[in-house]
C-alpha cells in the first residue's frame, strides 16, 4: 500500500508541526486537526466559538478540495473543543458546512488545543 503525504494545499494553513495536511493511504485519506488558523496571514482567528469553527470548515473543506474531494466523502469526524458549552454552536455551524453528509462522529472537550484554539477538527474521507 502506498502512503502519499500532502502538503501545501491551496487556501488551506500548513501543518504548525511535523506533521502533513493530510495523508492518503489506499483509498483513505486522513485530515490532520485543523485548528482556526486564517491561511491568508498564518495567525489564529481570535474571535467566538462560531468564527473559529467556520474558519475551521473552510480550511477542511479547503483540504478535501485539495484531494479532489468534499464533504460527501467524509466517513468519521472528530471534534475536539476547549469546553462543552461551544457544543451547540458548533453542532449549527458543522451542520451548515456538512450539508446532507451525516459521518460518524465524535465530539471530545480537552485540556487545551494548539496556539490556545477553542476548537480543532479532524476527518477521515474515502477517496476517489
Amino acid at each position: 500500500m502506498t502512503v502519499s503525504y500532502k502538503n501545501g494545499i491551496e487556501g488551506a494553513p500548513g501543518a504548525i508541526g511535523p506533521y502533513s495536511q493530510a495523508t492518503v493511504v489506499g483509498n483513505m485519506a486522513f485530515l490532520s486537526g485543523q485548528v482556526p488558523i486564517d491561511p491568508a496571514t498564518g495567525k489564529l482567528v481570535e474571535a467566538d466559538i462560531e468564527k473559529q469553527a467556520e474558519q475551521v470548515m473552510s480550511n477542511l473543506s479547503n483540504v478535501l478540495q485539495g484531494l479532489g474531494l468534499s464533504f460527501a466523502d467524509v466517513a468519521k469526524t472528530t471534534i475536539l473543543l476547549a469546553d462543552m458549552k461551544y457544543f451547540a454552536a458548533v453542532n449549527e455551524v458543522y451542520a451548515k458546512w456538512m450539508g446532507d453528509a451525516k459521518p460518524a462522529r465524535a465530539t471530545f472537550a480537552v485540556a487545551g488545543l494548539p496556539l490556545d484554539a477553542l476548537i480543532e477538527v479532524e476527518m477521515i474521507a474515502e477517496t476517489k
